[in-house]
């Protein structure tokens, strides 16, 4: 895929045109009050200790939006016994499930615990899921990406970011967890959620990674990219034009590119200049809103897919800040 969207010096100029929601800090704060009121203390099981030997692997089940109980896999690297460690809380990108622990032990075998939360009612792509989703009733488009989007309280993406956030609070309350550092790390829909886990949660993240995310600068997205998920969005609307104003208004209370705003860990980013999933554009939407220490690796003949060689600067720029 050649070039399509700005030019690099426009993008690393680029500022989001979508205006902030008044009271948005108060809205998600509501958010976050709801889940908590609900919530359930949560669980760990030792998994498959026979497998997995030295190395330490918990089923998790936490509380998210709503109270839903959440899924999610809580490693440690073998020999660690209770010592505090930092630890990564880690998303997954669009369609995919937590997986096995199988596929998340890197970061235990550089040292670091790592949470991984699993991503509600998603798993049927390209990695299993265990976590359902309590959708709201109303029409929507085949995907994740139109459920409730009437309304910000109903919209699915509104409780996936709930989910995220406390995914936060659960992990820093983990055994042997050094709650003064932890990151926040994904790509694509796990970069956006990355985003948004930082943003909603202040000084208690101090990494921040998010490679190529996704839900960011919505409504540039949904105008700019035929690709999905965002082309979802525009499939959904383009047949049901009566519900276009109420859409768009939903999304600007979760658009990772205005939350970032609200984000103090020292963060990096990654953009692919020829990624027609999540443009390159929206992702410096997100970027040049961060005023906390930053870095971004730009990727000038890449797409929606991270070169590997990126998981070293990723794993550097964890040894020198956490």
């Amino acid at each position: 895929m050649p070039w399509f969207d700005l030019p690099e010096p426009e993008l690393v100029r680029y500022r989001t045109a979508t205006e902030e929601p008044e009271g948005l800090d108060d809205w998600w704060r509501a958010r976050l009050d709801e889940a908590r009121a609900a919530a359930a203390p949560p669980a760990l099981e030792p998994h498959l200790p026979e497998v997995y030997g030295p190395l330490g692997v918990w089923d998790v089940e936490f509380s998210g939006a709503l109270g839903d109980r959440v899924k999610g896999w809580y490693l440690r690297p073998p020999g660690s016994g209770d010592e505090p460690l930092p630890t990564v809380v880690t998303y997954i990108g669009y369609g995919g499930g937590r997986g096995l622990p199988t596929e998340h032990a890197l970061l235990p075998a550089a040292g670091y615990a790592v949470f991984v939360m699993d991503t509600r009612g998603q798993g049927g792509r390209w990695t299993p899921g265990a976590t359902a989703d309590s959708a709201p009733a109303g029409p929507s488009h085949p995907g994740f990406m139109t459920r409730g989007i009437t309304a910000p309280e109903t919209y699915y993406v509104t409780r996936l970011m709930t989910d995220a956030a406390l995914a936060v609070e659960v992990a820093a309350g983990l055994p042997g967890v050094d709650a003064a550092r932890l990151a926040v790390s994904g790509g694509s829909q796990g970069g956006g959620l990355a985003l948004a886990a930082a943003a909603l949660n202040g000084d208690r993240v101090k990494v921040c990674h998010a490679d190529v995310p996704f839900l960011c600068d919505f409504q540039r997205a949904i105008t700019l990219t035929g690709s999905d998920p965002y082309a979802e969005i525009a499939s959904f609307l383009a047949h049901n034009v009566h519900l276009v104003p109420a859409a768009l208004d939903t999304l600007r209370y979760v658009d990772a590119a205005l939350l970032a705003r609200r984000i103090t860990a020292r963060s990096l980013l990654s953009v692919g200049l020829m990624d027609e999933v999540c443009p390159p554009s929206t992702v410096y939407a997100a970027y040049n809103e961060i005023t906390a220490p930053k870095e971004i690796a730009v990727l000038p003949f890449t797409g929606h897919v991270v070169p590997q060689l990126h998981a070293e600067t990723k794993l550097r720029h964890l040894r020198e800040h956490l």
